[in-house]
């Protein structure tokens, strides 16, 4: 760490140590030292932060301070140093240097699977296709994140399977890599007292647990019992001051009810500092297309989710709506990609094609392998940013990347082709089409 990085670690951590005092008091002269430190970066983002500090009446105003007073101190300040000054001011610097430097596509987040083992049987799930004999060794994921750190990437997610089957190695990653933080998505069940202290002392470790809603729906979907056990992991959490969040997956379903307003009210009165909302995707060979929303159903979880971010203390990110903010398509290491339990590295979590494996290229040399430069060139694949993907809405976009690149399907266990898979979201980007470019013309007006 060199002499300024060092120097603005020991702000902040000073400055956390003023903002337990007294959160209510001293949250401004946080933002006041984090004005001065930014060099004009960011600058939307500080002013809403420091519009929800100044007013009570914000609806952001009692997450902020919940998140302060509920917080273990060590975490929060962990949590705080790794993503403002490691993740956003060092490590933004970084990537865009190397984006100039190497002409490509640098992510801000890696996702990888640690393994493609999973101690429950979901129905529908992408990631049992794999089977469950797959592993990234402990050696592999220390080297893919420093490699990642040289090009300024301090974001680390992990994926499956179910990651916590390998908890003691991920625990060890967490304390070689300090600097980094690790975002987890979890079925939750595997996360006991024990684990809740190690995540306490490491100290650098989210977990994003799955719900598929209420009890009914969870157990329907990830087995009887599921939703208790979910909960317990909760409970537990919260009693330790971590910090934890939400992943919801949105099918034509269950939309009403996990963006019902009960189900978010629940998630805020549980203590959930975030949820991540995703769209159903019909990747593997036995992918329901009817689990598809519909264009009216989409629409109402665009609303509804707007609506709650506007008006409700919970932190939520809808990732096939929110394209405006991200400007489209975020896969293909232009904010993240995608390394698999073979380490096969794929543009996007969702699209399973590679022409690339890291245990036989550099990290960089994937990210300038033909499909990754695909997207490079290509995005944004839609001005429209309500169709930024190019799956889902824009399928001829995939299969063109396919086919130029010559990339191959990265399921082992049932490969799928890219006409098979683009065939499913054919009829689904033309009935989205008009519904999504009315909704973009009624947002560029707003």
């Amino acid at each position: 760490m060199d002499v300024k990085s060092t120097i603005r670690k020991f702000g902040l951590e000073q400055a956390f140590r003023y903002l337990y005092k007294d959160p209510e008091k001293n949250m401004l002269k946080m933002m006041d030292w984090a004005d001065k430190f930014a060099k004009g970066e960011f600058v939307s983002q500080r002013a809403l932060i420091r519009e929800i500090i100044e007013n009570p009446e914000h609806p952001y105003h009692p997450f902020v301070m919940d998140l302060a007073k509920n917080t273990d101190q060590d975490v929060l300040e962990t949590l705080a140093v790794n993503f403002f000054i490691h993740a956003a001011l060092e490590g933004w610097q970084v990537q865009e240097e190397c984006r100039k430097k190497f002409n490509c596509n640098i992510p801000w987040a890696i996702l990888l699977d640690p393994t493609s083992a999973c101690n429950l049987h979901c129905t529908g799930c992408w990631a049992a296709e794999y089977g469950n004999k797959l592993n990234l060794s402990y050696e592999e994921i220390d080297n893919i994140i420093c490699q990642g750190k040289e090009l300024g990437v301090y974001l680390y997610i992990y994926t499956g399977g179910e990651p916590l089957v390998r908890k003691a190695d991920l625990i060890r990653l967490c304390e070689k890599h300090s600097d980094c933080i690790f975002l987890c998505f979890t079925n939750a069940t595997l996360i006991d007292e024990a684990f809740a202290d190690e995540m306490l002392r490491i100290k650098n470790f989210v977990p994003a647990i799955s719900l598929e809603g209420f009890e009914e729906a969870t157990d329907g979907r990830r087995g009887n019992g599921t939703y208790q056990k979910v909960i317990k992991a909760i409970k537990l959490l919260r009693q330790k001051k971590l910090v934890f969040g939400i992943s919801a997956c949105y099918t034509s379903a269950n939309f009403d009810s996990i963006t019902s307003e009960a189900f978010y009210d629940s998630l805020i009165e549980m203590g959930v500092s975030f949820i991540w909302y995703f769209h159903y995707m019909p990747v593997g060979n036995d992918a329901s297309v009817e689990l598809l929303p519909t264009p009216e159903q989409r629409v109402e979880v665009y609303r509804r989710i707007r609506l709650y971010r506007s008006t409700k203390p919970l932190f939520a990110m809808d990732f096939q709506n929110d394209g405006k903010y991200v400007g489209g398509c975020v896969a293909g290491g232009r904010r993240y990609l995608h390394i698999n339990a073979n380490g096969d590295v794929d543009p996007c979590v969702f699209i399973h094609y590679s022409d690339s494996n890291i245990r036989e290229k550099s990290l960089l040399e994937c990210l300038q392998s033909g499909i990754f430069m695909a997207y490079h060139d290509g995005q944004p694949f839609n001005e429209n940013m309500l169709r930024p993907c190019p799956m889902l809405e824009n399928p001829e976009k995939l299969r063109e990347i396919v086919a130029k690149t010559g990339a191959h399907s990265t399921d082992l266990q049932s490969p799928e082709s890219v006409e098979h898979l683009c065939a499913k979201c054919d009829s689904y980007a033309a009935n989205w089409k008009p519904t999504a470019d009315k909704l973009w013309e009624e947002q560029k007006q707003s």
